[in-house]
């Protein structure tokens, strides 16, 4: 059976790679979007930004709500290592 700081260690590692994911898929569609702009096409320039603004969202949301659930899983095996005297 895990201990609570074992608990906690995972917890906390995997929401830094979620937060890493997501940093890094902003980053690598600024790139993208920043390299379009400055072609010959202007249009092309215009859809990878509006693909940036979409793609920051989704991964936004997709960040936050894998966040929640990691907490939620974490506040239950918290509970399940602690015993029911823990107060979540």
């Amino acid at each position: 059976m895990p201990s609570y700081s074992d608990v906690q260690k995972a917890v906390n590692a995997e929401q830094r790679r979620i937060w890493f994911a997501w940093l890094a898929g902003n980053l690598l569609m600024l790139f993208i979007a920043s390299a379009a702009s400055t072609s010959d096409f202007a249009v092309l320039g215009v859809i990878a930004k509006v693909l940036f603004v979409v793609v920051f969202l989704l991964l936004t949301v997709t960040a936050y709500r894998m966040h929640a659930a990691l907490s939620r899983r974490a506040d239950a095996a918290r509970r399940e290592v602690l015993g029911e005297d823990y107060p979540g």
